[in-house]
């Protein structure tokens, strides 16, 4: 009995066997292509930046010092907030200099006193001269009396001066309409002199702030040359002769993000740094809605010429292995080849390509893991959107 059931299942098992070799061997080999995505070389004029790291000031960055030491006794405005030109920000302990102020108001008044008796005394001596009651040496003394006593008067009133004047700095006002900071000192400190606080805030006027940064030498030579070319409007022509650049400039602040509004070069150094090799540059930006702030690090983006029937691809379809490139492409027969690529340059998220690739090659994009040199793909063709252009 249980022979024949072993029987039976051997019978079973191989006639299965037999089943599933025939069923393999008529069903034909299914061959799987993979879609890749893929971007056509474009060849356009494209505008070369170059980006080079800055800091912004206030357009007016005014600091607030403390001309007369004394102690604070009131701080009259709150900080981060606007001022108006005048108005009051640091009242100093005016005791000292009220006291001085008196002090050389009763040294006027003395001086005075003494000029009145002299002038009294030459009076009465210039009638006597002319009779000869009294000797031209008398006369002398007490003209050159009169004379002493009216210069001293003459110092005791400057002395005053001197004096109203130091009490009136005891009284702090802004002097422009801007932004003030944090306060370096509070009331009841002591300021005016080293170590204390000499520098007590700063105003900054921001409607407008300067972006100051440093080219190299050879940047510079370029961004001039480039520019004396014919390659900028007539306004921008004019000011080359008037010895200052005013380029095509973009602030790119820390987010990444550009900002709204473009700027003008307004001024360059006169002399490039022995020391760093650069120059140093100013740039001015509107900002109505002072939403740049003075101490901001940016980037300013430069236009320094155009490359004209560039080669423009992604640069998510570059491959990079120890500095050199290449690209993965679609050829005619679907089959994906490896080539090396010269990069010229690199804007944003695009790639210039001197050599290695031709106008309308199919490059992969966003599958580089999923190819390899060889091997047969569907290629689809997609649009790449760049931010960076867009921005542009």
């Amino acid at each position: 009995m249980i022979q024949t059931l072993s029987m039976k299942f051997i019978y079973w098992l191989s006639l299965i066997s037999i089943l599933i070799a025939c069923q393999s061997k008529d069903a034909p080999k299914q061959k799987i292509i993979n879609t890749i995505p893929v971007v056509l070389v474009k060849v356009d004029d494209v505008p070369i930046y170059n980006e080079f790291v800055g800091q912004t000031y206030g357009l007016k960055d005014i600091p607030i010092r403390a001309r007369v030491d004394g102690y604070i006794e009131k701080i009259d405005f709150e900080e981060g907030t606007r001022v108006k030109k005048g108005a009051l920000l640091y009242e100093i302990d005016p005791d000292p200099f009220l006291a001085e102020v008196a002090a050389k108001e009763s040294n006027v008044a003395e001086a005075k006193t003494k000029m009145i008796n002299a002038l009294n005394e030459l009076n009465r001596y210039k009638p006597l001269a002319e009779k000869k009651a009294v000797s031209e040496s008398d006369l002398d003394a007490a003209q050159a009396k009169y004379d002493a006593s009216k210069s001293s008067v003459e110092a005791a009133e400057a002395n005053l001066r001197q004096a109203k004047i130091k009490l009136s700095y005891c009284s702090i006002k802004a002097p422009i309409d801007g932004l003030i900071g944090k306060t370096e000192a509070r009331v009841g400190e002591y300021v005016g002199k080293e170590p204390n606080p000499v520098i007590l805030n700063t105003i900054s006027r921001i409607d407008t702030v300067r972006v100051q940064f440093s080219i190299s030498e050879n940047k510079y030579l370029q961004l001039a040359k480039a520019y004396q070319e014919n390659k900028t409007s007539e306004q921008a022509r004019k000011q080359i002769e008037e010895g200052k650049l005013n380029p095509n400039i973009e602030l790119i602040l820390a987010d990444g993000s550009v900002y709204g509004f473009k700027g003008a070069i307004d001024f360059v150094n006169n002399q490039i740094n022995s020391t760093t090799g650069s120059l140093l540059i100013q740039a001015s930006f509107p900002n109505p809605n002072r939403l740049l702030r003075p101490g901001l690090y940016a980037k300013i983006r430069l236009q320094l010429g155009v490359e004209e029937n560039a080669k423009v691809i992604p640069q998510r379809s570059l491959i990079e292995l120890q500095g050199k490139y290449s690209v993965f492409i679609v050829n005619d027969s679907n089959k994906v080849e490896q080539r090396a690529v010269e990069v010229a340059s690199k804007i944003g998220d695009l790639a210039i390509i001197s050599e290695g690739i031709e106008a309308k090659d199919k490059v992969v994009i966003d599958a580089l893991q999923q190819v390899a040199a060889g091997i047969e793909v569907k290629a689809e063709v997609i649009e790449f959107q760049s931010k960076t252009s867009e921005s542009e």
